[in-house]
């Protein structure tokens, strides 16, 4: 088996207050609701059904990314900055509507956020991910256990599109992609599974 055989999983965090609630949630550090709990628990479920090949295990230092990760039965093999979160900057805590009320055609995939990242920060950092991916899947799978944001746009980059495309993908709390290979072409295997 090779690099084409494996797959990348993302896996998003639980549900948060603020997930709930709309708030843009980058560095702030936001317990798991028990709902969040118990998604992530479900989450268990679906992995097991993938059959992972010996997963190789990276996780956001966010709390609710590790704990999402224990609760859905997975041994975190690496922490890094590099799936954390897009830095909302002055946005952090606000929704899309108060964001609005001031930049009325706003959205993160396409102004990024002031005194945070911009587009080509976030699209930089993805791509490094999926390099460090690709690296890894040449013997084994790999899971990332990230965000909603930053979970879309790996995706966005691994199936080569320009990161304004991450709107185009749904990362519901605690669901998985898949990311994969069809004759030698990156694709997105499969998008929004959850055991809910």
């Amino acid at each position: 088996m090779g690099l084409h055989d494996h797959r990348l999983v993302l896996l998003r965090h639980g549900e948060t207050e603020w997930s709930k609630s709309g708030q843009h949630t980058g560095h702030t550090e936001v317990e798991l609701t028990d709902a969040g709990r118990e998604q992530a628990q479900l989450a268990a479920g679906v992995l097991g059904e993938l059959k992972l090949v010996d997963p190789l295990v990276i996780s956001s230092p966010r709390r609710r990314s590790l704990v999402t990760a224990e609760l859905a039965g997975l041994s975190i093999d690496e922490v890094t900055e590099q799936l954390a979160e897009w830095d909302y900057g002055s946005y952090e805590g606000l929704t899309t509507a108060q964001i609005q009320e001031s930049v009325p055609d706003w959205l993160v995939w396409t102004h990024g956020c002031p005194d945070g990242e911009s587009v080509a920060q976030v699209s930089e950092r993805a791509d490094a991910a999926v390099t460090t991916a690709l690296r890894h899947m040449e013997s084994r799978d790999v899971v990332f256990v990230s965000h909603g944001h930053f979970s879309r746009a790996v995706i966005t980059r691994w199936v080569e599109l320009p990161l304004v495309e991450g709107s185009r993908f749904g990362m519901i709390t605690a669901s998985i992609a898949v990311c994969g290979f069809e004759h030698g072409v990156r694709q997105l295997r499969a998008l929004g599974l959850t055991g809910q």
